[in-house]
């Protein structure tokens, strides 16, 4: 029998975080990989009840074998004050969760090789002796503090996964040895995007123009994924339907604000993970407009809508930056711009837009690539190399 593994991540589940979908799509693709798989993961406040099947539905996780899922409890008053003093409410639940995942593991786990997206909880293990400990890194810590915790639990570690390459060189950076650290990007669903209608029907089911350019955007709203700047370039194409799909809720009536008076741009806020790809399928071109800075923008994130436009075959504009780069490849697989510009943003969509030939060849190329970046493809990378440790 396979060897059971057990995935820690302190997500919200369900939620509208893209964290919570690519926990769920990870520990589903371990499970279909053959190994029993369970997920920990935070019960947090304010979260909607949900069964285990009902959960995995949620993520549009297909039917057959899934994980186990259980909820840890954990001392959470995050959303009771405002979020200028959410600091220290935020460390206390990241702690209290990461230790009651370390007991779990220890209680319920024995034999179990763990992937933990929480250092604390790695820490934790491997303090206490614990073989088959991996933790996955998104990025690495500023605080002296918790550098040196991370430093510390390397050493004793039998492997770090890191999201991007720029989180790689961090760590080693850091101090981390190269030879531990294996580079695992974000990937897609594809049974997600297997039955997809036409564009006309994906057009017509999504209430939009049948023969308008359509522009989309499909994910979370934080300032550094550059939205703002869409909508900018949006007011300059008076002519192309621009569409955001995706982000939380005060994030949705934030750009709503912002793009007041801009008739043709439709905000249609989070939409669950089996619709958005329907937009994706609706379009004629996609966009990554993230921004130059903080770093998880410049140099950390791996973005789940670059390889859910890869299932499509989406030709894509995307900023000029190191971690897009990892993955897309100026005109061989994408259309890259300099980052922080609507105008430069605003010319790379009239280019691809008004070019049919060369963003058909873009999206061919880029479909070309997509079997190498699903969850099933990644988990078997993943797997075969901590089996290896």
């Amino acid at each position: 029998m396979s060897r059971e593994l057990v995935l820690v991540a302190n997500a919200r589940m369900p939620s509208q975080r893209a964290q919570s979908l690519q926990v769920a799509q990870v520990a589903a693709s371990f499970q279909r990989a053959g190994h029993p798989t369970t997920l920990l993961h935070a019960r947090r406040r304010d979260t909607p009840t949900t069964t285990p099947a009902e959960l995995w539905d949620h993520y549009a996780v297909p039917a057959g074998p899934r994980p186990e899922v259980r909820a840890l409890g954990c001392v959470d008053w995050i959303d009771r004050v405002p979020r200028r003093w959410q600091y220290l409410p935020a460390r206390v639940q990241e702690l209290t969760f990461a230790r009651a995942a370390a007991r779990e593991v220890q209680r319920a786990h024995a034999d179990a090789l763990v992937l933990s997206r929480e250092l604390e909880t790695a820490r934790l293990l491997v303090r206490r002796r614990r073989p088959g400990v991996f933790l996955e890194v998104h990025r690495v810590p500023g605080g002296k503090l918790r550098r040196k915790w991370l430093l510390e639990a390397a050493a004793r570690l039998a492997g770090v996964i890191a999201i991007s390459g720029g989180v790689r060189g961090d760590l080693i950076q850091l101090g981390v040895p190269a030879g531990s650290i294996l580079v695992a990007h974000d990937g897609f669903e594809r049974a997600r995007f297997a039955k997809l209608p036409d564009k006309a029907a994906a057009r017509a089911a999504l209430g939009l123009d049948a023969k308008r350019p359509i522009v989309v955007y499909t994910g979370g709203l934080l300032e550094w994924k550059g939205v703002e700047l869409l909508v900018e370039s949006a007011r300059a194409l008076p002519d192309v339907q621009v569409v955001v799909a995706g982000g939380m809720s005060a994030d949705v009536e934030r750009i709503r604000r912002l793009a007041a008076g801009v008739d043709n741009l439709r905000i249609d806020g989070f939409q669950p993970p089996d619709r958005v790809a329907l937009y994706l399928a609706a379009a004629d071109l996609g966009v990554v407009p993230n921004r130059s800075t903080p770093a998880i923008s410049s140099r950390f994130t791996s973005p789940l809508k670059v390889f859910e436009a890869m299932a499509v075959g989406l030709p894509l504009v995307a900023s000029d930056l190191p971690s897009l780069r990892e993955i897309l490849h100026h005109d061989v697989d994408a259309w890259l711009v300099p980052p922080d510009s609507a105008a430069e943003l605003t010319r790379g969509i009239r280019a691809l837009l008004d070019d049919p030939e060369r963003r058909a060849r873009l999206g061919a190329a880029l479909a070309a690539r997509a079997p190498e970046h699903d969850w099933d493809a990644r988990a078997r990378r993943v797997l075969d190399w901590m089996l290896a440790r």
